[in-house]
Parts: structure tokens; sequence; C-alpha cells
């Protein structure tokens, strides 16, 4: 998944949080040799490849994941959208490599999640038009925080945290306090904007500084608007509270790209979701959750 993973979990046995951690940590290698856009093995290439030819019998997993990713769109008027990646592709955020305009135009024509064609009974998916790819770095890591932490469960374990990059799945709380979540600064290394104490709930926070290069006054990052096939500029970062961390990281992505003001609208009509954002000036914005300490408030 091009992450770090962090697993933080509390046991009066030691073999039995060993074998925890160990069973999250290879869960973690599973998702990322089936999801990884980058892996030609994966069953997601495997779909990037094929599905314009023909339907792609697809795992029951992938097939929900799929599922939620057309939801999040419809949810989204298409803000959320996993074909991003037909235009996502062509950056190199470590060569430094963006595309030029025409090119830019022929992937756009290709973004839509509409044609994401769905067969619930045969459990296959098939794009639409040739070229169209996919990619599930929108709500994947999400995804693996929370099965990480179902696989803590699973061990007997009531408290903990799994984190993969900007995403964690908090479990109970800290044994009698909460755990404490700091929101990065978007320009400050090893500052932070904000502090969440936080239990059973899945934080994830997007930004414009994890993937990134600047060209001609222009900061180029791995968040892609789908309407445009380039990255918005209206927010440095944004950080969702919800009950899971698909739900999370997928929101995460959305406000990301709508910008603070018509973000936080969308968030305080999602039952039970909360966030934090930095616009592009360094000014912070709070959910109306966040202020009246839904989730634990604010520090």
């Amino acid at each position: 998944m091009g992450t770090a993973i962090h697993v933080e979990l509390w046991s009066e046995d030691r073999a039995q949080a060993e074998a925890a951690m160990a069973a999250v940590i290879d869960e973690m290698h599973r998702i990322d040799r089936t999801m990884s856009p980058h892996k030609p093995g994966s069953e997601l290439s495997r779909i990037n490849r094929e599905a314009a030819a023909r339907p792609v019998p697809v795992s029951d997993e992938m097939y929900g994941l799929l599922s939620r990713a057309r939801q999040f769109s419809e949810l989204s008027d298409g803000v959320f959208d996993i074909t991003f990646a037909s235009a996502g592709r062509l950056y190199d955020y470590r060569a430094g490599i963006h595309p030029d305009d025409a090119t830019l135009a022929s992937a756009r024509a290709l973004i839509g999640w509409g044609g994401l064609q769905l067969d619930p009974a045969a459990r296959t998916v098939r794009f639409a038009r040739e070229g169209m790819r996919i990619d599930l770095g929108g709500f994947a890591k999400g995804h693996a925080a929370d099965n990480g932490v179902a696989i803590l469960r699973r061990h007997g374990i009531a408290h903990g945290i799994v984190s993969a990059g900007g995403d964690s799945h908090v479990l109970g709380d800290r044994r009698g306090r909460p755990w404490s979540i700091g929101v990065r600064d978007p320009r400050r290394d090893g500052e932070v904007v904000a502090v969440l104490p936080l239990q059973d709930t899945a934080i994830s926070t997007s930004g414009d500084y994890e993937r990134f290069f600047e060209r001609d006054g222009v900061r180029h990052h791995h968040l892609i608007d789908p309407a445009t096939g380039r990255s918005p500029c209206g927010v440095r970062s944004v950080t969702i509270l919800a009950d899971d961390g698909l739900t999370s990281e997928a929101l995460s992505k959305c406000v990301f790209v709508m910008g603070w003001e018509r973000g936080l609208r969308f968030i305080e009509s999602q039952p039970g979701v909360d966030a934090v954002v930095v616009d592009a000036e360094g000014v912070l914005h709070y959910s109306s959750g966040l202020l009246h300490h839904t989730h634990g408030g604010v520090q």
C-alpha cells in the first residue's frame, strides 16, 4: 500500500498480543497483494488489464469494495470516483512528471463512475470504455485498518489501534483514557494543528503533502479531482471521523475535492461523521459535531 503500518494494543498475554499483531500485518500484506495497482499479479491489475474487453469475475471482497465505491460516487455527485485513475496514472510524483493538456483531456474523457459496470448475479466488473482504469487508493487503507481491528477483536483484544498511513481505526479506549490522535500541520513537519481524543472511532487524514511535487508555482499532489484530472488547491488537509475507516477515508477525499465550505455542508448531512479541515490559507474549520464534543472534541 506504499505506507507504514502501525499496530498498538494492550493484552495481559504476550503470546496473544504477538499473534494478533502478526495476523494484522499478514492481512495488510494480503490487501496489498490484492489491491495494488503496481503489482501485475494483483486482482486490481487484472481488472485494469481485462475489464474493457470482457466482464471480469472478481472476489466477493473486491465486488463489495467496487459496490461501495459506486455508492460513494452517488452520494458525492461523482466527486468520489475510482475511475480517476484514468488520469491519475499519468502523474509520477517522484519524477515530477505531469501530463500535458492534450493528454490529460484524452484521459479525462475516460473518467466516469457510470462506466464501471457491475453484475451482481455473475459477480463481474466491466469497463464501458477502452483505456479506463480504476484505483482503490481512495479507501483501501481505511478498509485495511477496519480489517485489522476486526482481527484484533477475533484475537480477544479490547484496546488497540491499527494505522495505515493517515488512516487509523481505534478499538476501545486506552485503558481508561481516550486515544489521542494528532492532526498534522500540513506545512510544518512535526507540528500538529489539533489533537483529537478518541475511542471506537475511525479517523482518516488526506493531505496535499503526502505525495507531491511543485512546478511553476503549482502543487501537483496525489489527490485528483475527477472532473478536471488535476489536483484541487482549495484545502491543505482534511481529517474525517466516522464509524469505519472505509467511510472516513472515502469522505476525506470527497471533502478535499469539494473544498472546505461545500465539504463541511456535505459532512453535516452525514450522520455520525465529523471533519477538521485546514484550508488553503492554513485556517482550521470544524464540523458542528466536534464543536459539541460528539467524538470527544478538539484540543
